[in-house]
């Protein structure tokens, strides 16, 4: 969104908007990647002189550009609605001119952000399912080797529990790793994405992210220790005849 000045604006008018702006609950204010950025009309002219190779400013002997505050709206609020009510409010600061911003866009990127996350969805469950599976038939054969060494500690009289915990901790810490793993190609993939596809990175997704890390690795233990103590489990009720 933008919001356009009028041309009669001093800095001190500039401050007091720049100030007012950075109160709105409704701009995401990071110091890494900021949210308000100052726009001068002299900025502006030589931004569009470069990318069009026109000097329009030569041309007409004036520049006809404004300053400017350009903003990103915080993502709970990118919605038609809400950018209208945000247009109008700001419309209303004084010495703001106008408050641009494309509603056709808004409307596109979140009916394609939707399907996006449908999509996604959809593909996160299969490969959830695939990936417990894998894990849970990799465990087993793994312990199939040491049906007999579990057998063993059961004779000479080992408790359950004693027989069951390092199976188990093995296990969770191998799935600790396996988490770390794929959050490390996950954060790399997403670093190359930022790479391949521009202002991706205004998408804010600390958040998320962050959350599907902790999933990642939360998973990762539970479903290699569920799957380990399941497995030990079975063998311990077999009998000789059913480990051969």
């Amino acid at each position: 969104m933008q919001v356009y000045l009028q041309k009669t604006v001093t800095e001190n008018d500039r401050i007091r908007i720049n100030k007012l702006l950075s109160e709105k609950e409704y701009i995401t204010k990071k110091a890494d990647n900021p949210k308000i950025v100052y726009i001068s009309r002299e900025d502006a002219a030589k931004s569009f002189a470069s990318k069009t190779g026109e000097d329009f400013v030569a041309f007409l002997g004036e520049n006809p550009l404004r300053d400017a505050f350009d903003i990103t709206i915080a993502p709970e609020y990118q919605t038609e609605e809400s950018m209208a009510k945000i247009q109008e409010e700001l419309s209303k600061i004084q010495s703001v001119f106008e408050v641009a911003f494309t509603p056709s866009l808004v409307q596109s990127i979140n009916s394609n952000a939707a399907k996006i996350t449908i999509i996604l969805a959809g593909i996160t469950i299969i490969v959830l399912l695939t990936i417990v599976i894998l894990i849970n038939n990799t465990i087993k054969l793994a312990l199939f080797s040491q049906r007999f060494l579990i057998r063993s500690m059961q004779l000479v009289g080992a408790k359950t529990g004693f027989i069951i915990w390092p199976f188990v901790r093995s296990a969770a810490i191998h799935g600790l790793v396996a988490g770390l793993l794929a959050s490390l190609l996950l954060f790399a993939g997403q670093k190359y994405a930022y790479t391949m596809i521009k202002d991706l990175e205004q998408i804010d997704l600390g958040d998320t992210l962050l959350m599907l890390y902790a999933l990642l690795l939360t998973f990762g233990i539970v479903i290699g220790a569920a799957s380990t103590l399941s497995a030990v489990r079975r063998y311990l009720k077999m009998s000789l005849n059913e480990l051969y």
